[in-house]
């Protein structure tokens, strides 16, 4: 009985480690190993860029030290250097934030945080952001870089995201809604229909970023979905009344958009998203002008 007893115990304890190295496996699997262990890591040595870079030049950034949009951040640089072959742009894709230095942003006109999350700069880095940017850089966050964690960098909230992420929807996680075009004149919303469809992990924020003084570009119809988070036997309303899903600001001499489309990478295959994207870098670029 007892080598019996013993040897259930072993059975037992290798059970148990599979099932947790299974569940650890789930979690990064799904990109949330950041979530369950936090990552402040801030590089200190640049990456290397080509003399040859050309321009003008897209920096696409997507560290995560918070939830990672594998697929998202997959898919969207495959259709940003799609769209960069296509207009004759240069890109450089790093999850080094050591790139964000005084010299090498003087390098890029544009940069895309590409479902970028978590506490992914130094305070050197952000101040050498915000200066670059407010000085004629552009900026175009996609999907996470708009997210709740962020909230400790209050600049890029204020200035940049422009809202205060709630919850996005759950229960089912990706529907099919109606966005709504605004500002047709917008260089950003050239080419875009006035209704589309497009499925999404749609996100809500607090408040609208209309009343910053943000130009709102598109707005998701919440009768053409269901904005509520199901979990477990909870059920929260996501309703906003006024929901932007894309934005855009002007801060100094710099230009800001903002979208919350993009978690996977099918999104990046929709022509109306491509078009935005496109649209997007071009007028941060300040290759196209007016919207200020």
């Amino acid at each position: 009985m007892a080598v019996s007893a013993a040897r259930w115990g072993k059975y037992l304890l290798i059970a148990v480690v599979l099932l947790v190295l299974a569940g650890l496996g789930t979690v990064y699997a799904i990109g949330a190993w950041n979530l369950l262990f936090t990552n402040t890591d801030h590089d200190t040595q640049p990456p290397a860029i080509a003399a040859d870079l050309g321009s003008p030049a897209v920096l696409v950034f997507s560290k995560t030290n918070g939830f990672r949009h594998r697929d998202g951040i997959s898919g969207g640089l495959k259709a940003i250097e799609a769209i960069a072959g296509q207009r004759g742009w240069a890109v450089f894709a790093t999850e080094n934030g050591a790139v964000f230095n005084e010299q090498d942003l003087s390098r890029f006109a544009t940069v895309v945080f590409l479902n970028a999350t978590g506490d992914m700069l130094s305070h050197p880095q952000r101040e050498a952001f915000r200066r670059w940017f407010e000085r004629g850089g552009g900026w175009v966050g996609v999907h996470a870089a708009g997210d709740g964690s962020h909230r400790f960098w209050g600049w890029y909230l204020e200035h940049l995201v422009g809202a205060e992420f709630t919850a996005h929807i759950l229960g089912p996680q990706f529907q099919v809604a109606t966005v709504e075009r605004e500002a047709p004149d917008h260089p950003v919303n050239r080419g875009l229909p006035a209704r589309w469809e497009h499925g999404e992990e749609w996100y809500s924020w607090a408040r609208s970023p209309r009343s910053k003084g943000f130009t709102i570009l598109a707005t998701v119809d919440e009768d053409s979905y269901t904005p509520v988070q199901k979990f477990l036997n909870h059920e929260r309303d996501l309703r906003m009344g006024d929901h932007p899903v894309v934005w855009a600001n002007c801060e100094g001499k710099g230009r800001a958009v903002y979208t919350a489309m993009g978690h996977r990478a099918e999104a990046f295959d929709a022509p109306n998203v491509q078009r935005l994207l496109e649209n997007a870098m071009d007028w941060t670029m300040g290759l196209t002008e007016g919207g200020c």
